[in-house]
């Protein structure tokens, strides 16, 4: 029996963060207005997603800065304080997310089931969803729209990227040439693949006659592989690294052909975008992460690692498993990248 058997008035969304989680969530959000076009829904997002999700129809995005601490809490409290809700999602099993859901008055406060609920979730929430067969993280958080109602359905995203966004982008792309985008950085710098090898990609794309365009955050580190990276090519690549905001680069990741990342968000930014992409795995199960229309183009060496640390297969071991060999990118050879190349038609 759902939860609601008529369209609730209200509902709150809590999920901070990471940006390709919060792609993930944004199918869930659109999925639920798309059954419950009438229901009010408000989203309390970290504040560097909320600027990919600024202009979404009809949600009102609340934004929270981790950096401010409890005194960011107080203050959404505050602006909630008249606020009632019929049901939060608690779709974030960080204890920050669980201690900011304290203030949030809800009728129902729904969050993960046994399998992936972590950090004492289950201590702040009076629901929860069962855990879905599949291991995807978009398809637990489906769970919470079919938990209050809404019949399952195929993912689909719309973020709101201006016309502006889309002419900035341009300049970074071949019109005349198919164009491939390298995001080589992650969070973590263990789960980077090789610089010498993502310049050997890149060369081998060039003699196919693509046109290659790397990207990443303004961040010193990024900044600086993609520097060494393209000082190994035999070419000069368009470089948009630390040029674009995170719209501007959904609207560049929308005009390639191809992504090419590891775990990170811009992979899940090119699924929001209909862009194919090769994700790169080693230390999280990529059929818990991977881009979720492109799980069958994942390179992945996590499933014989896991075997090698554990010695059994990730199946049997808790949902979140992450490896802690090292450098298990290394694995990752040159040549099963550009056979998911051919595979998806790059040239």
């Amino acid at each position: 029996m759902p939860l609601f058997t008529e369209a609730p008035t209200s509902l709150c969304i809590l999920r901070l963060s990471a940006v390709g989680d919060v792609c993930h969530a944004l199918a869930v959000v659109q999925h639920i207005q798309a059954y419950y076009p009438q229901t009010k829904i408000t989203w309390i997002v970290g504040k560097t997603e909320a600027a990919l999700l600024e202009g979404i129809p009809n949600v009102k995005l609340l934004p929270y800065d981790k950096k401010t601490g409890w005194r960011g809490i107080f203050s959404l409290w505050k602006q909630l304080k008249h606020t009632h809700f019929d049901a939060l999602l608690n779709m974030q099993t960080a204890f920050r997310a669980s201690m900011l859901s304290l203030g949030i008055k809800a009728k129902y406060k729904i969050g993960f089931g046994q399998k992936r609920s972590r950090e004492g979730q289950w201590l702040f929430v009076n629901r929860r969803v069962r855990d879905p067969k599949s291991p995807h993280v978009l398809d637990g958080f489906m769970a919470f729209a079919e938990y209050i109602g809404v019949p399952q359905s195929i993912a689909s995203w719309h973020l709101a990227i201006s016309q502006q966004d889309r002419q900035f982008a341009e300049q970074f792309i071949d019109p005349t040439r198919k164009n491939l985008l390298i995001s080589p950085c992650s969070s973590k710098a263990e789960k980077d693949w090789l610089v010498e090898r993502y310049a050997e990609v890149a060369n081998i794309a060039n003699q196919h006659n693509v046109n290659v365009i790397f990207c990443s955050s303004p961040a010193k580190r990024e900044l600086e592989m993609v520097e060494k990276i393209t000082a190994l090519c035999d070419f000069t690549p368009a470089n948009a690294a630390g040029k674009t905001n995170l719209k501007q680069l959904a609207a560049l990741i929308a005009k390639v052909d191809l992504v090419l990342s590891p775990d990170s968000g811009p992979a899940h930014i090119a699924t929001t975008q209909g862009t194919p992409v090769i994700g790169l795995y080693a230390y999280h199960n990529p059929l818990r992460t991977a881009p979720y229309n492109n799980r069958e183009n994942v390179v992945s060496v996590y499933e014989e690692n896991v075997q090698k640390e554990f010695g059994k297969p990730s199946s049997e071991l808790p949902w979140a498993t992450k490896l802690k060999g090292k450098n298990l990118m290394a694995e990752i050879q040159v040549e099963e990248v550009i056979t998911q190349m051919e595979k998806l038609h790059l040239w």
